[in-house]
């Protein structure tokens, strides 16, 4: 570890403490319990180490279990049984899916073909890398569709000699991988381990529960009005510098290739997972998507399918991801046990009540999207903003998943500036600076938080989500 790194470390270390403290000895407010106080105290902790990785994300992960009893806020007992949860093993299993779709280059098979038809044209090219990071996106984790397709545009950007900090092409094209990264991941449920989670935690909560498809009802028409949209405003930032390519990879489509046994068997048993994740819209009991995921994941490992060995799959699974999940996951129900998300409700939406409805989604939406300078972790932004949004839909008598249901869309939206894993995936190359994403992002953020008002409004009613 280099010196400027154990010294940031070490900063934020500090930091967290001294802000632990400071908040610990500080007067506990009169509506607040004394678990609540000493919980807040934790989270704040536990939020700036995550943010700032001063430790390994794993590592404040444990500390957030282990700390709720240290602290007096819940017993070990409770920390640890709110940690294991769904989502937990949901994720686990879309880490699975996505492990064996990589092995079987059943995803590079879709990204040439897909190429096949865009031609040497940059801007028919970007699109193409947009929707296909968006649909692959839908159904697996975030991290892998942006690495898949970030792979494919170095290999053209290489191609055609350009070179980082120097590319219009490169710049756009990066951003445009990333950004549809986090559009497509809202398409269904199973796009993101953030609305997995926010599900659960809504359900949890007492909110309701958002079956698959009605999910889809929204999800897929917000992919669709903003993959478009996404792609006019970045080009209007950033043309290109080159109109076309000399080659493009697809030409050598994969797909025109029979295809292999493996891929066969995984297009059947994801194709399987998927309509039974649909029908369980009418059949929620019998039909659990959780089960159903870890049931679709076993499946690859049967004698006689073996489509991968668990050895190989390990290697692709986000252990950290997974523990950090079920760390904000157990914060987040705390919050609501000792009261903490009620008082947080009181204190900074006071007056709430006597603003439209139709406000109030936008103010939601639009603070989810600011969080995200301060707190650019999906997971994180679920555990601190869902509770309390639950709690004053409460408080003012209106549906908990009109207003929740904003946080969890939104929590996404995290295209403003590359703190994001996803998003550090790509600039990691260099391609384009920080500030570039701001402006592009902040257009594109608007036009996110306009669509997803409107579906909330109209939407969400019809689907009798809410009353």
């Amino acid at each position: 570890m280099s010196l400027q790194k154990t010294t940031s470390s070490l900063e934020g270390c500090i930091i967290a403490l001294a802000a632990f403290f400071l908040i610990l000895f500080l007067p506990v407010a009169d509506s607040l319990s004394s678990e609540g106080h000493r919980l807040m105290a934790l989270t704040v902790a536990c939020l700036i180490l995550w943010v700032t990785e001063a430790l390994p994300i794993p590592v404040t992960s444990i500390l957030a279990i282990g700390g709720q009893a240290l602290v007096g806020s819940a017993t070990l007992r409770q920390a640890s049984s709110n940690f294991i949860s769904p989502v937990f093993f949901f994720v686990l299993a879309m880490f699975v899916f996505a492990a064996v779709v990589r092995e079987t280059k059943l995803d590079s098979r879709f990204a040439q073909w897909l190429l096949s038809k865009s031609g040497t044209d940059t801007r028919k090219i970007l699109l193409a890398f947009m929707i296909g990071t968006a649909v692959v996106s839908s159904v697996m984790s975030d991290v892998p569709a942006c690495a898949l397709w970030m792979a494919l545009g170095l290999g053209i950007l290489q191609q055609e000699n350009l070179k980082p900090g120097y590319s219009n092409f490169g710049k756009v094209l990066m951003l445009g991988i990333t950004i549809a990264a986090f559009i497509g991941g809202i398409a269904t449920p199973a796009g993101s381990s953030i609305n997995i989670m926010g599900l659960v935690m809504l359900a949890d909560l007492g909110g309701g529960e958002v079956p698959f498809l009605k999910w889809m009802a929204i999800g897929i028409p917000m992919v669709v009005l903003l993959i478009p949209i996404s792609w006019f405003v970045l080009l209007k930032f950033f043309p290109p510098e080159i109109s076309n390519i000399s080659e493009n990879p697809g030409e050598k489509d994969a797909s025109k290739e029979p295809f292999s046994t493996g891929q066969k068997k995984v297009m059947v048993v994801f194709g399987t997972v998927i309509v039974l994740w649909i029908l369980s819209n009418w059949y929620p009991k019998a039909l659990d998507v959780t089960m159903i995921a870890l049931i679709g994941s076993v499946v690859f490992f049967l004698p006689g399918i073996g489509v991968s060995t668990w050895k190989e799959v390990s290697k692709g699974i986000g252990w950290d991801i997974l523990l950090m999940i079920g760390a904000v996951s157990s914060i987040g129900l705390a919050s609501r046990d000792t009261g903490l998300a009620t008082w947080v409700v009181s204190s900074i939406f006071d007056g709430a009540g006597g603003i439209s409805v139709l406000w109030l989604i936008i103010a939601i939406s639009t603070f989810t999207v600011l969080i995200h300078f301060v707190v650019p972790i999906g997971p994180v932004v679920n555990a601190v903003m869902i509770p309390p949004i639950v709690a004053l839909a409460i408080a003012i008598g209106q549906p908990p998943i009109l207003l929740a249901l904003p946080v969890i869309f939104t929590a996404s939206c995290a295209f403003l500036l590359p703190l994001d894993a996803v998003a550090l995936i790509t600039y990691s190359k260099g391609y384009y600076r920080m500030t570039d994403m701001l402006w592009p992002g902040l257009v594109i953020s608007v036009f996110w938080v306009i669509i997803l008002t409107g579906l909330m409004l109209v939407v969400v009613p019809w689907l009798r989500l809410a009353p």
